[in-house]
This record gives C-alpha cells, sequence and structure tokens, in this order.
C-alpha cells in the first residue's frame, strides 16, 4: 500500500476526514412546498473511484429513477410533541425534551437549566402548550406533574416520573401538553408541525422525523406504486442521538447511541421477495440503513425487535440496502459517515461541494441526494 493509499485510509478513520465548510444561508428553516418540488441530487455511479458528476433533478422526478420492481423501505416512525415547557413550584420556568420511556410514565429527558434539577424537584406543566404561562397547581387535567427521581451520567439528562393514573400513558396526553421539537439548527422557521411529519408517519416515538421521508406526498407515493416500485415499512424512533456530533478523533472508538427499531416478518418477506426477482432495495433515510442492517448482523435479515446501536463508517460490509435516498447531512456527524460507507468519503465530500457550489438546502428541511 502506498503512503497516499494510507492517508486516505487514515482519513476515513479520522473525524477531521469528515468536515466542510457549510454557509449558514443553506441551512434550510422552511420545508419545500408542495413536499416533492425539493431538489434531488443523483449519483448512479457504482463504483466508489468514479469521477461521474451528480445529476440535477426535482424529487418528484424519482419514478423515472427508479425501476420496476425496486422496493423503498421507509421509516413509518412518527414524531412526538416531546418538548415541554413548565415551572418549578418555586415559579422558575423550566425547559423538558423527553428522549425516552424508561418504566411506564418515567422518562429521560434533557433539561433546562440542567442544575437546578434536583432529585425530588417537582415540575408542573400547563395544558393547551401554555406551560410558560401556567402557574403551580394542583394536578388536574389542565396541568401536569413530574418529579425528578435519579440523574443520568450518559447523557446528563433526568428521570422524570410523571403522575398519572396507572391506565393513562403520558404519550396519550402529550398532545395537550407538549410541541413538536425542531433541531437546534432550525431556528427560524415557520413550519407547521405537520410538515416535520412524513406523510406515513404512524407510530409515535421520535424526538425527531425521518427526514428524507418528508419529500414525499401521497401522489407521489401512488405514482410509484403504479411504476411496480413497491413500498414496505419499519420503525425505528429517532433519538438525540442523530445530532450529537462524534467526539473522537479515531471514529472507529466511537460508541453509538442505541435507537428502538422494529422489522416486522411482512418486511423481511418482501425484501427477500425482491431481492429474489432482482430488484434493488433503496432505504429512504439512515435511519432505515441502520434497523435494516441492524437487523442483519447475524448475516441474515431477520425479523427484530429491540434496540440496535450500529456504527457504520467506511469498510463496512453492506447486507441488505442497495440505493438510499438522504438529505444533506451535518460534518462530523455519524450520518456523513454512513453515507460515505456506501460511496466513499472523498467522492461524498466533492459531491457536496457541487450541491454547495449549485446552492443546495442542507439538513431537515433541505434538499435530498439519491444513491444507487
Amino acid at each position: 500500500m502506498s503512503n497516499l493509499e494510507i492517508q486516505d485510509v487514515d482519513l476515513d478513520r479520522s473525524l477531521s476526514g469528515y468536515d466542510y465548510e457549510l454557509p449558514p444561508e443553506l441551512i434550510a428553516q422552511n420545508p419545500a412546498v408542495p413536499r416533492d418540488t425539493s431538489r434531488l441530487l443523483v449519483v448512479n455511479s457504482p463504483n466508489i473511484g468514479e469521477e461521474i458528476p451528480a445529476l440535477n433533478h426535482i424529487f418528484r422526478d424519482l419514478p423515472d429513477l427508479l425501476q420496476p420492481g425496486d422496493l423503498l423501505v421507509m421509516n413509518n416512525t412518527k414524531v412526538m410533541p416531546a418538548r415541554l415547557y413548565g415551572r418549578k413550584l418555586t415559579g422558575a420556568e423550566v425547559e423538558v425534551l423527553l428522549l425516552e420511556e424508561k418504566q411506564p410514565n418515567c422518562w429521560l429527558a434533557l433539561v433546562k437549566p440542567g442544575k437546578h434539577f434536583k432529585v425530588g424537584t417537582k415540575i408542573i406543566f400547563g395544558g393547551n402548550k401554555l406551560g410558560r404561562a401556567k402557574h403551580p397547581a394542583t394536578t388536574n387535567d389542565d396541568e401536569l406533574m413530574a418529579i425528578v427521581v435519579d440523574k443520568d451520567t450518559a447523557t446528563g439528562g433526568r428521570l422524570l416520573q410523571f403522575d398519572l393514573p396507572e391506565y393513562r400513558s403520558l404519550v396519550q396526553v402529550l398532545e395537550n401538553f407538549g410541541e413538536i421539537p425542531l433541531p437546534p439548527y432550525i431556528t427560524g422557521s415557520t413550519a407547521a408541525d405537520e410538515q416535520y411529519q412524513t406523510v406515513y408517519a404512524q407510530q409515535t416515538g421520535a424526538i425527531a422525523a425521518p427526514t428524507a421521508g418528508l419529500h414525499f406526498t401521497p401522489e407521489l407515493l401512488e405514482k410509484l406504486r403504479a411504476r411496480g416500485i413497491n413500498q414496505a415499512f419499519l420503525t425505528l424512533h429517532v433519538g438525540v442521538g442523530t445530532f450529537r456530533p462524534v467526539e473522537v478523533e479515531d471514529v472507529t472508538t466511537h460508541q453509538m447511541h442505541s435507537e428502538w427499531i422494529e422489522v416486522n416478518s411482512a418486511t423481511v418477506e418482501e425484501i427477500r421477495a425482491t431481492k429474489a426477482a432482482g430488484g434493488r432495495i433503496i432505504a429512504i433515510g439512515t435511519t432505515v440503513v441502520r434497523a435494516l442492517e441492524g437487523a442483519a448482523q447475524s448475516g441474515d435479515l431477520q425479523p427484530y425487535v429491540g434496540k440496535v446501536n450500529l456504527f457504520i463508517y467506511p469498510g463496512y460490509q453492506w447486507q441488505v440496502v442497495e440505493g438510499l435516498i438522504t438529505n444533506f447531512h451535518l460534518p462530523r456527524s455519524s450520518l456523513l459517515m454512513l453515507v460515505s460507507a456506501l460511496i466513499g468519503r472523498e467522492r461524498l465530500l466533492k459531491i457536496y461541494q457541487q450541491a454547495i457550489a449549485s446552492q443546495y438546502r442542507f439538513y431537515s428541511f433541505g434538499d435530498a441526494m439519491l444513491i444507487l
């Protein structure tokens, strides 16, 4: 191996190899309207070494870019109103971002201001999403109380036990108390809540949308079906780890966050039948990639329900996925490394530079890439 090849391999495994400069004005603050009018950068060369430029399309061109017999696998998770505003009994205002239910109505959450959330602290949330305007009161249909029962060293968060009857879950009442949380880089959005949900969202539990799916409309899905391009679904509840940067220079030592997934037997059978017939498995978003590849770590895709923490970076041996639709990702992120594993880090960064020069819109509400 030459010195140059050794250097390239080292950059594939080094955090600094996944950096790029993005003009702030290219961070999309609002989605395209209609959804399928977003731009689509198509990379259809199968070989990492080929320097073929990506092709500019509109997302609604997708039926003409795929082939009959291909299978689109989509994540049907639904974003829950996971951001809550409330007050402590002292009247001090607080903010809570729910992450994961650990026990019945006991949730791991990120909290602000964190240093003042001691074990035993009681918090009152007001209904109708007016938590900041409410005053402490006894819990009733318009009030929700929680108590801090523990700290979580891994996230810096707190465990909150919500005061609800046994027959009633927090998810059932969140619509009245919480707000849909947008990513921290979206600071000036006027988007409605439903614009941060896919049109096929069903299973509530995510704190962030699987954003590659935001580009689909019911009409586009129907056109794809009419062309013989089928659709299957799985569930991965997107968590806060999606937005957290990799912090170790040697990326092979990064500890990926765990995510809850469900890949059911019907989806597994559809994938097997598609492959047997010569069709391609196209993942709609990096969440689908992580779910499918995570459910195939035994060497064969199997139905799976539970947590996975698969970290994909260059050198990964693909088991299931043969194509990907994805948005443009943050520098130094595990998502950028995942896409690099599909087409090569250096090539991906060149494509990103092409996208920046062409004024593509980046991140959750931004434009998309199709990689075949």
